[in-house]
């Protein structure tokens, strides 16, 4: 039995993970099934490459991660298949006109030690996220001012923080005058009153990079499903041929007409991923 589907392109936070931070059982079932299928799995999320490779590792099975929103591309085993950096010169630009959100900026590099992730000070950022502070805490680097960190070009900028402080920053990121250097993605999560806006290189996104790696793959858009729940999910759903929305998705999302499955509590990507193989055992 062939699936008319070759490539499940998932979401971490939000969607394979629950809101404890873990893998409900079915999900990593129903795609260790897929990938007995031949069916390819790829994990796209924000997180940086060695934030998400635990997550990965879970899963049991070999497959690539697409993190920081897209920018980088590699194995499980560290093979890169694609960078996408932001220029130094731009990031400069961005964070001198983002100084009134210095505190809750931070820089992030392609590299695995101290210096990885570099910011001012955490006193603002503890108050939204304390949890990733404390598990980044080996890949931190504080520098006043953070421009001297430019020295390479980073993979991104974070801005963290209460939703309220992050509407601030968004109207600040709209006249940076900067549309064609840089792409904004948001992630929003209400329950926790936590906002970020990650700020990439121009043209750069989940769905940039899940088109680069089907079209290296040779699958077609009609044979991809993307699952996601954020903001900055919506361009891989956009480009996926199925997409599929979590339960707990942003209200946006919600309102495309885009498949709707179960929360990420209840293993909504199980239950996606096993209507999928369902389709397939129906029409085969």
């Amino acid at each position: 039995m062939t699936s008319p589907i070759r490539l499940i392109a998932i979401d971490i936070d939000g969607t394979l993970l629950d809101s404890q931070f873990r893998i409900p059982p079915a999900n990593v079932t129903a795609l260790r099934r897929a990938h007995e299928m031949g069916i390819e799995v790829i994990l796209v999320t924000g997180r940086r490459h060695s934030f998400a490779l635990p997550i990965a590792e879970m899963l049991g099975i070999d497959l690539w991660l697409i993190s920081s929103n897209g920018a980088i591309t590699r194995s499980l085993t560290g093979e890169l298949f694609h960078r996408d950096l932001l220029p130094a010169g731009t990031a400069r630009k961005l964070i001198q006109h983002m100084d009134a959100f210095r505190g809750n900026t931070v820089i992030t590099f392609d590299i695995e030690t101290k210096g990885a992730l570099v910011l001012e000070h955490a006193d603002e950022l503890h108050h939204s996220i304390s949890r990733w502070l404390e598990k980044n805490a080996p890949f931190l680097e504080y520098l006043v001012p953070l421009e001297d960190c430019l020295i390479t070009d980073p993979v991104q900028a974070m801005f963290c923080g209460t939703i309220a402080r992050m509407r601030e920053a968004e109207n600040c990121l709209k006249s940076a005058g900067l549309d064609r250097e840089i792409t904004v993605l948001k992630t929003e999560y209400p329950h926790r009153d936590l906002c970020m806006f990650d700020v990439l290189n121009y043209a750069c996104s989940k769905g940039h990079a899940v088109e680069r790696w089907a079209t290296y793959r040779g699958i077609s858009r009609d044979q991809i499903m993307a699952i996601g729940d954020n903001y900055n999910d919506r361009e891989m759903l956009e480009y996926a041929g199925v997409p599929v929305v979590m339960a707990n998705a942003s209200p946006e999302l919600k309102q495309r007409g885009w498949m709707v499955t179960l929360s990420n509590d209840e293993g909504g990507v199980a239950a996606a991923v096993e209507q999928a193989v369902g389709l397939e055992a129906r029409t085969t």
